[in-house]
């Protein structure tokens, strides 16, 4: 009896100090690997895949930052916008953009989508305007940029044209695609004095200096072999969005039809923005009905990188599914 359970017994302290001595073991070892340093080193700025026969490449702009989601957020009450923001598990205060900037090699020309900030920048501090840094570490050189087709002129859409002192083209053998209905509306000086006054001075920047290579785009129209113009107005007077199809595939570069999760999520919302709020909002419904009713992709502008997902009918609005990064 006596000779069992001490057996027993002593088993049971044997085996909890040998897990003792196992565990300190295990402790002192990991002690001794975190050794390393921290290395603080980001990913260089770019995602490179392939669109049918087309090899696209996302750069960014670097990230825009608003103070206020209240003064942004508009048509909605500020406590629906704020619980719209919490429910996506972001802060309900400040709003962060991203500039995803879409470059195409065709196998013919290299387009590329917008091209963010960067002349118009107003603090040389600020993370955004990055699109030349973007660009090399993606191997693109900008002289080889055959096209700049723009959505719409906005200050960080059309502000990578021309060099911040706005007497160099960073790009000097591209065309840049417009709209006549836009290049005259932010030309016009009726802007002056009204918010509105960024993009004009974006547009006499960067596109007036231009106006020998603008080349004015129509609803429809085949921009380039596999690129179509698709009008989505509202946000601005000509605002385009652009259906690119190689290979039996479709991919929809869509500007500024929504700047955030949240505008598709309550689509009938508007942005401080927009230029006409209201059909602003119809364009959105609509380009998201059609996109989700033919399930083709899209790349959002201001969405989280690489801002490439579906958009999907969700009661009476939408949801942005992203697509799985291949890194390799």
């Amino acid at each position: 009896m006596i000779g069992r359970n001490s057996i027993s017994f002593d088993r049971r302290q044997l085996l909890s100090g040998a897990a003792t001595l196992a565990a300190g073991s295990m402790i002192g070892s990991a002690a001794g690997f975190a050794k390393a340093p921290m290395l603080g080193t980001l990913a260089p700025a770019f995602y490179r895949f392939k669109h049918g026969a087309m090899e696209a490449t996302v750069i960014s702009d670097g990230p825009l930052s608003f103070p206020d989601a209240g003064k942004i957020f508009l048509r909605a009450p500020d406590a629906d916008i704020r619980k719209l923001l919490a429910d996506e598990f972001l802060p309900t205060d400040a709003v962060r953009m991203e500039q995803n900037i879409l470059v195409l090699n065709t196998g013919d020309k290299l387009v590329m989508f917008d091209t963010g900030l960067y002349s118009m920048k107003p603090n040389p501090t600020l993370p955004s305007g990055r699109i030349l840094k973007s660009l090399a570490e993606a191997g693109i050189k900008p002289e080889d940029i055959d096209a700049i087709v723009l959505t719409h002129p906005h200050i960080d859409h059309a502000g990578g044209i021309m060099s911040a002192d706005g007497k160099t083209r960073l790009f000097p053998n591209a065309q840049i695609f417009t709209t006549e209905a836009d290049f005259n509306f932010w030309t016009d000086e009726k802007r002056i004095g009204t918010p509105a006054e960024s993009s004009r001075n974006t547009v006499l920047k960067n596109l007036v200096p231009n106006k020998d290579r603008l080349v004015m785009v129509k609803d429809g129209q085949e921009i380039l072999p596999g690129i179509q113009a698709v009008a989505s107005h509202g946000h601005t007077v000509g605002h385009m969005s652009y259906m690119i199809s190689s290979g039996g595939k479709s991919l929809c570069f869509t500007g500024d039809i929504a700047h955030h999760s949240i505008l598709l999520r309550r689509p009938k919302m508007a942005i401080s923005f927009d230029t006409d709020a209201e059909a602003a909002s119809a364009s959105r419904i609509r380009m998201c009905d059609m996109l989700s009713s033919q399930k083709i992709p899209a790349m959002i502008f201001h969405l989280p990188w690489p801002g490439i997902g579906n958009i999907v009918k969700d009661g009476e609005g939408f949801r942005f599914m992203p697509v799985p990064m291949h890194p390799a």
